[in-house]
Formats: structure tokens, C-alpha cells, sequence
């Protein structure tokens, strides 16, 4: 599994790409993995306000329910639609077609808290020992 570099990555499987001050939120490859086929998922509505290590929603698998926490704050200005219909985007294209939200950056200085991609792959090796 494959993380890519130019993201950010926190401890609870999700990453953030960062554009000016704009982030799009996604889960990790890994994440997708441990989970299964995805078969649903709950976003926030845009103009919504997330904070940082909390819940922003839920992804349904075949396997279990589970919470999704933001990785950092903002007002989200996009929600990903098409995972109503395709659900399976997440796991085909977690980096890609299977983001879930982007948001306008409340606090940049929380993407100091998260992981580079190193930092995470060496979380994961050590979550699996």
C-alpha cells in the first residue's frame, strides 16, 4: 500500500490534501483495506463546521459501521456526491475518485499535528506488530 507523499495522515486512518486553504479529506488506502467492500457513506452537508479529531460522518463496509474524524477544522464546501451512487469509489480510489470532503481551512496550523506519509507508514507497521 502506497502512501502518498504530498498528504498529511492522522492516527485514525484519514489523510488531507492541502491547496492554498482549501483541504480535501479522504480515508487511507489502508483504512479501505481493513474495512472491506464499502457499501455506504455519511457526510456532512456543505456549510457544515468540522473540528479536528472529531466526527464528521460514517463509512459503512460489509464488515462493520465506523466513525470518520476530521483531520483538521474548516467549513466544508464540498461534499463528494458520486459515493452515493458509488460507494465503491473509496475503495477502487481512496486518494483519488473516493475523497469524501473538502473544506476551507479554519486553523492551517493543526497540519502541523498530523503525520507525513513515513510517519504513517510507520504507524501502521507498528499498529500490525
Amino acid at each position: 500500500m502506497v502512501s502518498p507523499p504530498e498528504l498529511k495522515y492522522t492516527k485514525e486512518h484519514e489523510w488531507v490534501r492541502v491547496e492554498g486553504d482549501s483541504g480535501t479529506i479522504g480515508i487511507t488506502d489502508y483504512a479501505q483495506d481493513q474495512l472491506g467492500d464499502i457499501v455506504f457513506v455519511e457526510l456532512p452537508a456543505v456549510g457544515a463546521e468540522i473540528s479536528a479529531a472529531q466526527k464528521l460522518g460514517e463509512i459503512e463496509s460489509v464488515k462493520a459501521v465506523s466513525e470518520l474524524f476530521a483531520p483538521v477544522s474548516g467549513e466544508v464546501t464540498e461534499a463528494n456526491d458520486g459515493l452515493a451512487d458509488s460507494p465503491e469509489s473509496v475503495n477502487d480510489d481512496p486518494y483519488g475518485d473516493g475523497w469524501l470532503i473538502k473544506v476551507r481551512l479554519s486553523d492551517p496550523a493543526e497540519l502541523d499535528k498530523l503525520l507525513s506519509a513515513d510517519e504513517y507508514e510507520a504507524f501502521i507497521e507498528a499498529e500490525g506488530d
